[in-house]
Parts: structure tokens; sequence; C-alpha cells
């Protein structure tokens, strides 16, 4: 007898190969059988008719670092059929850590990741944990709705080898070098599942200062890299310089982007292992990337392992009356209107003696000089290219419906229109910041999405909670690439799927998942396609301390399974928690 059958779905297994009907008998957590009919009795029937069977989708880009020490379920990840997260991403985490020291690292996290940093001081329970193995341990003592699996970040350990931030963004003597090695090598022999930097200018502490490692030379790189190796390998994880362009306005980037394609070669080799990093189209350079994948298909025809981490859709900058927006930081709303509920807020906005205000006030800017409120800026400059966003989320619409092309229409200023919408249905709308060329960010996406070097990932769950709701990458990239793509062909849904979980599971030396076969874990989506849907964020209230995240509702997961027990039964939380750490010398 077996604890589950799952019946009459269409099963797309993982591997690239066509979609089959077929039935999938589990015993154990694991997957017995995958045959056209299975006869036999079992303790839980799903009737999969009409869906796609899926493997449990595998997220290589989180950040639930924080998150994963006060929650157990882990959305919005577990919602959209996430059964494994990779997180510790970007260079960023929470250990190693001194005693005491723990401020580094939230305002570290603050500023690269927007995890408000009275959630993750309330939150974290510090002092449980000092080593990465120690870390290890206590995530390991924890039960979630998916598996997780946990990277050593380079700023949290070059925090904890060199002290204060100053030496902390300074060069490492010989000496630290060593001992930062030693501590990867550590970690990757207690279970880290990969190393991870940050290269890029764009990436500050609270206060505006680099991410630890960020100017770190070559050697530093390359020695880690040899450490890895030595311990048997794994995988390095880094956000390279120039990724989004040369950011002139913050000083200008170390190096350009095929600059950086030359280092990760290197460390590549010198680690025998894969390095993923960041690639996305840039504004600055829209057709960057093609060189850029030019260069990965050299490199790795000559012996290294090269996985650029592609999103599966634009990355969605949102603004709101409940997250950032262009008029957070003017004095009259700093003093009056903030401590409104939001509903009262977006009444009083109404009134045209506030609404002057606003508009004319000059914006007092915050005091930390890396903190996200800085976003007013960009949200007052971007105005004209801000998309409204609908009740199902659509995101390669035209931007003839932003704010600058309804303004154009009607005779009125970007600014507001944009203020009449954030303030309509109670202050719970949000818009997003569009692209110029949508036409040519959706053809440049379809593409890299189809290189057979590239890896989906950059969905950030967990991190930027009121900025980014991207974590519903893996339900949205079903829903137009394979589904309701119009400007040209879709994709075939083996190679979407396939992306999501046996090329990640791979990229991770993640060996028992990825692929509905007999003997790996049963780690199992059932999806509506027909009826997957993902909705307008909503504002969350529900971190620790009172904090506020962006969660968007998603509708058409029948089941998802992790490790045989069914965790979300059409589309709610069963409460089951068979999630466990992912060790890599497990």
């Amino acid at each position: 007898m077996f604890d589950t059958l799952i019946t009459g779905g269409t099963v797309v297994d993982g591997t690239g190969a066509s979609p089959r009907r077929a039935d999938i008998a589990i015993a154990n957590g694991l997957i017995v059988d995958v045959a056209e009919h299975i006869e036999a009795a079992a303790a839980e029937t799903i009737d999969a008719s009409g869906a796609i069977v899926t493997p449990g989708w595998i997220d290589i880009h989180t950040h639930y670092d924080g998150q994963a020490a006060w929650d157990d379920q882990l959305a919005p990840s577990s919602m959209n059929g996430v059964t494994t997260a990779i997180m510790g991403n970007c260079g960023v985490g929470f250990a190693p850590v001194a005693p005491d020291s723990e401020r580094l690292l939230v305002e570290l996290m603050e500023g690269v990741e927007d995890i408000p940093g009275a959630a993750l001081y309330e939150g974290v329970p510090w002092g449980e944990w000092e080593s990465f193995p120690e870390y290890l341990d206590f995530l390991g003592g924890r039960s979630y709705a998916m598996d997780i699996g946990a990277q050593i970040p380079h700023g949290a350990l070059r925090f904890y080898v060199m002290g204060t931030s100053e030496r902390a963004n300074d060069n490492a003597t010989p000496d630290e070098v060593a001992t930062q090695a030693r501590l990867v090598a550590e970690a990757f022999e207690a279970g880290a599942v990969g190393f991870t930097t940050s290269r890029t200018i764009g990436h500050q502490t609270l206060w505006g200062d680099p991410v630890p490692g960020t100017f770190a030379p070559d050697d530093e790189l390359l020695t880690i890299a040899a450490a890895i190796r030595d311990v048997g390998g794994g995988v390095i994880e880094a956000i390279p310089a120039s990724t989004i362009g040369p950011l002139d306005h913050l000083g200008g980037e170390r190096s350009s982007l095929l600059e950086e394609v030359n280092l990760l070669d290197r460390l590549s080799r010198a680690s025998h292992g894969p390095v993923t990093f960041t690639l996305v189209q840039s504004r600055h350079d829209p057709d960057e990337w093609r060189t850029v994948l030019d260069d990965v298909d050299a490199a790795n025809s000559n012996g290294a392992r090269l996985v650029p981490q592609i999103p599966a859709r634009p990355i969605s900058v949102l603004t709101g009356l409940s997250s950032y927006h262009a008029f957070m930081r003017k004095p009259t709303y700093l003093e009056r209107l903030a401590p409104l509920p939001l509903a009262e807020r977006a009444e009083a906005m109404r009134s045209s003696d506030i609404r002057e205000l606003l508009m004319t006030e000059e914006s007092v800017p915050p005091a930390e000089p890396g903190s996200m409120d800085n976003l007013y800026r960009l949200l007052t400059q971007a105005a004209p290219s801000l998309i409204p966003i609908d009740d199902a989320v659509e995101y390669f619409s035209s931007s003839e419906t932003s704010f600058g092309a309804v303004a154009k229409r009607s005779g009125t200023d970007p600014i507001d229109e944009m203020y009449d919408f954030l303030i309509g249905a109670g202050g719970s709308r949000f818009a997003r910041l569009g692209r110029e060329d949508a036409a040519g960010t959706e053809q440049a996406i379809f593409e890299m999405l189809q290189h057979q070097a590239t890896a989906t990932g950059l969905s950030d769950a967990g991190a930027h909670v009121t900025m980014i709701c991207d974590g519903t990458m893996p339900t949205t990239q079903l829903i137009h690439w394979v589904r309701d793509r119009t400007a040209g062909p879709t994709i075939p849904v083996e190679q979407v799927v396939h992306k999501q979980t046996l090329r990640n599971a791979e990229l991770y030396s993640l060996s028992d998942r990825g692929a509905l076969r007999p003997g790996l874990r049963a780690d199992i989506n059932v999806i509506d396609l027909e009826r997957l849907r993902v909705d307008a964020p909503v504002a969350h209230h529900d971190l620790p301390a009172g904090g506020t995240r962006l969660i968007q509702p998603v509708a058409g997961y029948r089941a998802t399974l992790c490790n045989g027990v069914v965790t979300r039964l059409d589309d709610a939380d069963t409460g089951a928690r068979p999630g466990r750490l992912v060790r890599s010398r497990s």
C-alpha cells in the first residue's frame, strides 16, 4: 500500500522530456513508481485530472536567512510551489557573527535587502550561534513547509574576521585571507551549499557603506575558491560589478561586467565547481547580455562552469501607500499622515490643502544614506514610467498604461495621475516601475531563458519586503511564457519546468530531487495551469515588531508535496512541516 497516489495528471518530469499522462506512487517520502496507470491502494489519492504534475520548484536565490529563524511557513515561496529554497545570497546573511556584533549584519541586510531592522532584532535569536556550523545546527533543529539550504556570505565573513565596518571594507592581511578561507572550508564541511559575494557598489549598508567584499582583491576570492576545491567543491554565487550599469552616481563600479566574467571564469577553475552570477538586461547597455553569454559559452567550452542566473520576468520595483512612494518624505506626510491607518491616510490625502502641501514641499532625506526610504527620489523622477497594477498582474504590459502615457492623453501631469491612483481604493493600490522598451525586455528574457548555460533565479523571496514581490516568479513564468504570451512564441512547458527544477538541483548538487523519477524525493506540484493566477500585492503587518511585507495572492496550485507530505492543498497551507535544512555533505 502506498502513502499517496497522484492520478490522472499530465506529468512534466523536470528532465526536459515531453509531457505525458501518468500516475505517481509515493511511499516513505520517495517516488516509488511513475507509470501510465497504477492500480494500487493508497492512504491518500490526489486527483490530478486536467492538471500538470511537476517536481517542486527549486528557488536558488532567496533571502530567508532571518525569516527562517522565526517563521516555519516561509511565504511567499511556499505559496508558489517552492519545495527547496537556497538562501544566503548576495554576500549577506547572519553567520558567522561575533558576540554583540549583530548590528553590523542587521544594518547590512536592511540596506541591501530591505528587511526591516526592527524585525531582525526582535525575530532573530541572537546569541544562539556564532560560527556558521552553529548557525546550520540551529536551522537543522527547525522544521518548515519546505527544505532550505544555506550559503556562507562574504559580508558576514569579513565582518567576523576583520572586525569593524571600516576594516571590513579595507584590504585583508594574508592572515585574514587565510582565516576566511579556513572558515569557508569549515562551513562547507558542516553543510553550507555555497559561498556568496557581492561586488557591486549598488549594494550598500544602511549607512551607505559598500558590502564587505565589494572591493576585495581577486587573490582573496581565488584563495577562498581553492579552499572550496580542497573540501570537495561547491557553488560560488556572485553579484558582479556593473551588473546593472556603471552606477556613476555612486562613484562608479570597480570594473566592467565583461571583466567580471573573466574573474568568475578564473574562480570556477580555481574551485573546480560552478559559479552562478546575476545577469539582467541593463538599461545602460540593453544588448550587453548577449556578449556576456558569448563569453560564458567560450569559458565553459574551455573547462569553466559559469551559470548566469536570470529572472523569468522584469524585476518589479513597487510603489504604494503601504510601501515606498514619492510623497513619503514630505514634512506633512511624516508629521500628519504617516501615523494614520492606511484608509484614513488615503482619505486625508484627498484634501486639496494636503495635496497642495505634498506637491510643493521639499522632501526631507532620511538620516541613513543607504536606507530604502531614499527611493522617494527615484519614484518621483520615474512617475511617468510607473504602471498601475491590475487585479491580475501582467509584468510585460505596454507602457501605454503608464502614468506618463495617461497624462499625455489627458493633458495632465504624471505626478497628479500617480497621486490620484495611490489614494484610490483606500490606499491599497500599487504601481510598478516599467521599462520604456517593454517589448525589447520581453524578447531579451525570452532568449536568456532558452540559453543552455542559464539558470532561473533572482526571485529574492524573503527580501525587499515592501518594495518587490518577485517571490511569485516561479508561478508567473508558467502563466506568461507557457500559457499567455501573445507578443511572440511561447516556451514549451517542459523547458520552463526543467529550468526551475532539475537544472537548479544539478547546479547545487542536490542529487535526490528535481525530477519525477523512482527513488527521488517526492517534492511535487499539482498545478491547474488554466486557473493559475497571481494577483496584486496585499500589505500584511505580520513581521516581528509589527513590520510590513507585501504578499501576492496566488491561485492554481491544487497541491504541493514536500518529502511526500502535502504542505498546501487548493492554495491553502495544511500546517504540515516536513521541510528540513539541506546540508551539502549529507
